[in-house]
């Protein structure tokens, strides 16, 4: 990887971190997702909304891709690249699937839930019905480090 391609996803990765602490200050587990297209242009931004929405499917990526789908007009996000704080779920990663992104990157490892490569690998699943690029670790030390920090002081409170 070129210098200018992690600068990029760099740039990307730091926006979609300044959504998961929106929403982490906003009582959600901190999660924010970013999309933009084939001209480095977003489409789509968003935070995880679960509690906001009292709805179980408000995770920032299905939300992200949600309104990049929108903004296209189609739900086929070829060519657009997904950024997200935390390697996304089995959910998630179903969603990721299916709107056939041209590369998912994401920041922090998800040791316990993570479907795209620590727990699970559904990408390269023979369930898979598309071949998925990813690029993981992309700012991972400060993503899993606001997530820990959100846990640890959530357990404080209680």
């Amino acid at each position: 990887m070129t210098d200018a391609t992690l600068l990029r996803h760099q740039r990307w990765m730091a926006l979609a971190l300044d959504l998961a602490t929106q929403a982490g200050e906003a009582g959600e587990v901190p999660v924010g997702a970013v999309v933009v297209d084939a001209q480095d242009r977003i489409l789509a931004q968003a935070a995880n909304r679960r509690e906001t929405d009292g709805d179980p499917t408000a995770h920032a990526e299905v939300l992200a891709l949600r309104a990049a789908g929108q903004s296209l007009g189609h739900w086929h996000l070829a060519g657009c690249t997904l950024y997200v704080t935390l390697e996304p779920c089995p959910m998630c990663a179903g969603a990721i699937i299916l709107s056939r992104i041209g590369l998912l990157v994401y920041g922090a490892e998800d040791a316990k839930a993570g479907a795209v490569r620590s727990v699970l690998n559904l990408p390269d699943s023979a369930a898979s019905n598309h071949r998925l690029a990813v690029l993981g670790g992309i700012l991972g030390v400060p993503c899993g480090q606001q997530l820990q920090t959100w846990f640890a002081q959530r357990r404080k409170e209680c």
